[in-house]
């Protein structure tokens, strides 16, 4: 989860401001606020999270140690392809995430027939690394989703409307499953050669090799 620090400086002499910090990491966020405190001229801090939630001090420290053991500081990375002749679709994700003080990279990818498009081989990806959330306990919390179709990321972030009725039963499973979940999808759009290990892992798929694997980094 990124938050923001918020605070008021008082300067020896009076003088005082309210401050904002760029985004970062909770952590280094409880970090840099427990440094700011150890100066004696800081006062109103609080934490500004990306659902514009305030947290004190106090909370977000219980909050990071209640899921230390548990997946957190989510990145998921999903692409779909689309064969027309043979109308198969491969899927890929590919998931980061810190547990218990280690970081890990969970991959995986497979292959279906039942699709009509590239547009929906693509949500059938993202949803393919929600039931992988599923699967690792992660539920209640901020998630970054990382994908290059233009179509799947502005639909869903409300961007673009959705007409076509195949993406719109697509688009509320999403959403179902991410409210079912708890999670706070944080969508991120990017160019197919920054997305090229969930787009090897689809064409994989669609070559008939299967992978689920996942390793520390």
């Amino acid at each position: 989860m990124n938050v923001r620090i918020d605070f008021t400086y008082r300067t020896p002499k009076g003088l005082q401001s309210l401050f904002q910090s760029e985004e970062m990491s909770a952590d280094n966020a409880v970090k840099m606020a427990e440094d700011l405190e150890r100066t004696g001229r800081v006062k109103n801090l609080s934490f500004i999270d990306s659902q514009d939630s305030t947290w004190s001090l106090k909370e977000l420290k219980e909050f990071l140690k209640g899921i230390e053991t548990e997946p957190h500081n989510i990145i998921v990375y999903f692409d779909g392809g689309y064969e027309l002749e043979s109308r198969r679709s491969g899927l890929g994700c590919v998931i980061y995430y810190d547990q218990s003080g280690k970081s890990y990279r969970l991959r995986k990818n497979a292959m279906v027939d039942e699709l009509q498009s590239n547009n929906e081989a693509e949500y059938a990806a993202l949803h393919l690394a929600l039931k992988e959330l599923e699967t690792l306990g992660v539920h209640h919390l901020p998630v970054q989703i990382v994908g290059d179709s233009q179509v799947v990321i502005n639909q869903l972030n409300g961007e673009w409307a959705c007409f076509e009725e195949e993406l719109s039963k697509w688009a509320d499973r999403i959403d179902q499953k991410m409210k079912h979940l708890g999670l706070q999808p944080e969508y991120e759009l990017l160019s197919r050669k920054k997305n090229q290990e969930a787009d090897k892992l689809a064409t994989q798929a669609l070559n008939g090799v299967e992978i689920l694997s996942t390793i520390e980094m």
